[in-house]
């Protein structure tokens, strides 16, 4: 039984027109199966539907060149520039659906497991809610979301042998297990290729059973990388022409905040900074891509290969570390096992309501795994700026963007104060010096 391809479109030349093709990517390229990608818009093939996180960058071509009908993503857009796929989508030339992250994988799961739908307390009270089935369990609600099978996966590993056991390396298992099973045909691209029992049996990430080809990838991953911004962190933004907290004495602030014995899970952008300030703190960090147990954020992706936070950066390993799929990952965090998540976000509101992946510009947006984690009931604290890019209060009486959740917000770090809630209201308990709380809430718009 021997699954090798040839080449890149040797494996793929059975792929019709009109096919649902799943591809692995975590951020911009962490993990795409980019020889499969160039192979895939080289030949041609229309109407497809991509099921994804986000579309990777190996795999915007296929929608620059109107190669793509529909898109079942966590991502269409980030903040800062229009993305070829909502560019499509303004120009009415490709439909999409929104998923949240870990809704995602278990609707694949779901299919390679031979079931016909999940029920989730994900996105509950939000837009992604409208037009399922509530039902309640316990007391507590809960969506029906449908299995969702695809006729193919591409999927990007370290190896894999002849029989179609796959290896893994690092956090770069993330969607290929619940991809692959979900798949009529999984072809998994890779940088070696192995006779089999070459790889020990306990670091096969993905039976063979599961594997339908195998191929050795012929293009580099030379995509983007995501790397902390640029700018000078020590540079505090002003208002009222004072400065507030720059962003490493934001993290700091958080950083005390968080208990000793917890698992904690670090959202992107701001709180992605303070993994540097629990060093020595009996803490274990988590990552909803697929990592337990990692340490500061480093400059040099390559210092080690494939070990990175859910913001796509390269971090480093801490002993007794752990690497696992996104279906494990969500596991913890929808069972309650991750203790405190922090957020950022687009607006906070008086009640503690929050929103962080669409402003009322975006199509689409980026959902995430932000919805997962806040559906876990467990400690949820968001950071931010206080006012935005233009100038505009992020925190605000009544979110106006697309919620991420309600009423779960348990505490707000801004560059200039510390928030918590209380009987179901925002309260101000910690300024930044110089500012008052009479200042602080000037600056928003909730009510005294």
């Amino acid at each position: 039984m021997d699954k090798l391809s040839a080449s890149p479109a040797d494996a793929i030349s059975d792929l019709p027109d009109g096919a649902t093709v799943a591809i692995t990517c975590f951020g911009p390229s962490a993990g795409a199966p980019v020889s499969l990608l160039t192979a895939l818009a080289e030949r041609g093939t229309k109407d497809l539907c991509l099921v994804a996180n986000g579309i990777p960058a190996a795999g915007q071509a296929l929608v620059e060149a109107g190669q793509v009908r529909h898109l079942i993503v966590s991502f269409t857009a980030r903040p800062g520039g229009l993305s070829p796929a909502e560019a499509r989508i303004r120009a009415g030339e490709m439909t999409y659906e929104m998923v949240a992250q870990g809704t995602l994988v278990e609707r694949l799961r779901a299919a390679g497991a031979g079931l016909a739908a999940i029920y989730t307390p994900t996105g509950v009270d939000t837009l992604i809610a409208d037009g399922k089935e509530l039902r309640y369990f316990d007391g507590k609600p809960y969506l029906l979301e449908t299995a969702l099978p695809v006729d193919y996966a591409f999927i990007a590993a370290h190896r894999a042998d002849r029989l179609g056991n796959v290896e893994f390396r690092g956090a770069n298992q993330h969607f290929g297990p619940s991809f692959a099973k979900a798949a009529r045909v999984a072809i998994v691209e890779v940088d070696e290729v192995v006779d089999a029992g070459e790889i020990p049996p306990e670091r096969i990430g993905l039976p063979g059973i599961f594997v339908s080809r195998v191929v050795r990838a012929t293009v580099a991953n030379s995509g983007p990388r995501h790397r902390p911004r640029s700018r000078n962190l020590d540079a505090p933004r002003s208002y009222n022409g004072k400065p507030g907290w720059t962003r490493p004495q934001m993290a700091e602030l958080a950083a005390s905040l968080l208990p000793d014995g917890a698992y904690v899970n670090l959202g992107l952008g701001i709180p992605s900074y303070l993994s540097s300030y629990i060093r020595d703190r009996d803490i274990v960090l988590h990552g909803e891509n697929g990592i337990l147990g990692y340490g500061e954020v480093v400059a040099d992706d390559l210092m080690y290969p494939d070990v990175f936070n859910a913001s796509g950066f390269a971090v480093t390993p801490s002993p007794g570390i752990s690497y696992f799929d996104s279906v494990t990952a969500f596991e913890m965090i929808r069972a309650g096992r991750v203790d405190v998540v922090v957020l950022g976000a687009y607006q906070v509101d008086a009640e503690g309501s929050f929103a962080n992946w669409r402003t009322s510009d975006m199509i689409g947006g980026g959902i995430g795994g932000a919805m997962d984690l806040v559906a876990s009931g467990r400690t949820v604290m968001v950071m931010m700026e206080h006012r935005d890019s233009q100038d505009r209060p992020k925190v605000v009486q009544q979110c106006t963007y697309p919620l991420t959740g309600k009423a779960c917000v348990d505490m707000l770090v801004t560059d200039l104060a510390l928030f918590r809630r209380r009987n179901g209201k925002l309260v101000v308990e910690q300024v930044a010096p110089g500012f008052t709380a009479a200042e602080i809430l000037a600056l928003t718009t909730m009510e005294a």
